[in-house]
């Protein structure tokens, strides 16, 4: 029987890159977005890329915790465990505190920590002795950025929920890894001006790591995971 991977978020830029780097060692998947089309198409590479691996997509809104929910429930429906929870859910709104529009911080709170406080308790009771959760912070989980504003908060706020966690979850060798990328290439990354290439990370490259982390023998965990590009943080 394969092992199982839950990744939300998972049709674009890292959580992609993530989808197939479990597939490549042979696990199920679980994938959410909220774009149905995208799921689609994911289905149909892994399908042809992947062809012992299971993989379900459900779409949703996870910023809501009702989607969340039922999310939740279609994952146990389908799965009997999950060896691995990815929470990656995650969105970025550029703004300063004193000048972004009203509902900027509670729309980031929502999508880029409650998804994951809501996921990681409707799930855990599925996750073995010696399974994984992995929470996707931030450099910005560390420090404070020009135009950061509320998303600096909700990833502060996301570091700070990963390491309770992490505590709560090791006398039931649970492990939990904070993951915090710098600048990487995504969907987020568009428009004119764009750095060179070089000058950000490949999303494989995290998650790689990710992998990497998850490999370790029973009595290890990686708890903080920083990766930054080789030229420093934009």
């Amino acid at each position: 029987m394969n092992k199982t991977v839950v990744i939300s978020g998972a049709t674009k830029g890292i959580g992609l890159a993530i989808a197939h780097a479990f597939a490549k060692i042979g696990f199920d998947l679980a994938i959410c977005s909220r774009n149905q089309d995208d799921l689609d198409s994911l289905v149909d590479a892994f399908a042809k890329n992947y062809p012992t691996s299971k993989v379900i997509v459900f779409a949703a809104d996870l910023s809501k915790v009702a989607r969340v929910k039922a999310f939740a429930q279609f994952v146990k429906k389908s799965f009997t465990k999950v060896d691995v929870l990815v929470n990656n859910t995650g969105v970025f709104i550029s703004g300063d505190i004193l000048s972004e529009p009203d509902g900027t911080l509670e729309s980031q709170i929502e999508t880029n920590l409650y998804s994951a406080y809501y996921l990681t308790r409707e799930l855990v009771g599925d996750i073995p002795k010696h399974g994984h959760i992995f929470n996707m912070a931030s450099i910005a989980s560390l420090m404070a950025y020009p135009g950061g504003g509320s998303y600096t908060i909700s990833k502060f706020a996301m570091l700070g929920f990963s390491k309770v966690l992490r505590e709560e979850l090791k006398k039931q060798y649970i492990k939990v890894t904070s993951v915090m990328p710098g600048a990487t290439w995504s969907n987020s990354w568009q428009g004119d001006n764009l750095p060179p290439y070089e000058r950000l990370m490949p999303a494989e490259d995290i998650a790689s790591m990710i992998v990497a982390c998850w490999q370790l023998g029973p009595s290890s965990v990686v708890e903080d995971l920083v990766v930054r590009p080789q030229l420093g943080d934009l």
